[in-house]
């Protein structure tokens, strides 16, 4: 039986294959723990993809966050594709709020009619330090339908006058299907350790983590990217360019990132997916 392929540019960044056999995209419980994906060389933390669609400016939202559909069709399709190689997608609390996703593989073609299996649908991860996440989410809604995989939100447990409204806030989202993860902050108000965050999703089962933003979470990658002490954070960066500029009022992620905190990349492949260019590159 023939099955939709993913695009070339995926297949040689991550070193899989496309043949016959296991599909990398198609989940068969039985075969679970023997479903290919990206791992890390670090057995301490995921292999992690970094992605991201911008305008010609370097520009992924617009004024005050606003979403901005950049990737056109055939581009959005090579993303769901991605999705389907990684056991997580992560995103910020700021993108779940202002875009209320759905982080699944809706776009991808139809498998064939009768085929027992589906395509493999990440799990959502949200870091929202302070539990803003509606409980009434799209991500929340599909997993009550049965539509998606339950998700998991990384916080930081309060102290002192906001404890009681952050354990309200815990039980509403857990009532409504969420597992919450807790992790320290290095001190009060500060963003999650992206280190600490690896290391807590690989001892939870994460093996791949596919990062889509928005401009904070890319930062805080990208910041931490740099190998220090035998570790690094990513592995490899996937960024679709749109054929449009959005100006100064839109919202970048690279101006707060130092020339030398930066990783070093290599070129895998470029493709061109409708009217968009798709670069991939490995961080060595």
């Amino acid at each position: 039986m023939s099955l939709p392929q993913p695009p070339p540019i995926l297949l040689d960044l991550y070193e899989l294959s496309g043949g016959p056999g296991l599909h990398p995209s198609v989940f068969d419980p039985s075969q679970e723990a023997l479903l290919d994906s990206p791992e890390s060389r670090d057995a301490s933390r995921p292999y992690v993809t970094l992605t991201f669609a911008q305008s010609l400016d370097a520009k992924i939202a617009g004024a005050g966050g606003k979403q901005l559909i950049l990737s056109g069709k055939e581009s959005m399709v090579m993303t769901h594709w991605m999705r389907t190689f990684h056991d997580a997608i992560l995103i910020g609390i700021g993108t779940a709020l202002n875009d209320n996703p759905q982080l699944n593989t809706r776009h991808l073609p139809s498998l064939p009619e009768g085929y027992p299996y589906s395509y493999r649908l990440p799990r959502p991860v949200i870091v929202d330090t302070h539990l803003r996440l509606s409980p009434h989410c799209k991500l929340l809604q599909n997993y009550q339908a049965g539509r998606g995989r339950r998700p998991w939100i990384v916080c930081a447990p309060e102290v002192g006058k906001n404890a009681s409204t952050f354990v309200d806030r815990a039980e509403a989202l857990q009532r409504a299907g969420a597992r919450i993860i807790k992790l320290d902050a290095s001190e009060s108000g500060a963003p999650i350790a992206v280190e600490h965050l690896l290391v807590r999703l690989r001892a939870l089962g994460i093996r791949s983590l596919m990062v889509e933003g928005g401009a904070r979470i890319i930062r805080s990658f990208l910041s931490a990217a740099r190998e220090r002490e035998g570790a690094k954070t990513v592995d490899a960066l996937v960024v679709t360019v749109a054929p449009t500029l959005v100006g100064s009022a839109g919202v970048g992620y690279g101006g707060e990132v130092l020339a030398d905190a930066l990783p070093t990349f290599q070129h895998v492949r470029t493709e061109t997916f409708g009217p968009d260019a798709v670069m991939a590159l490995k961080v060595l």
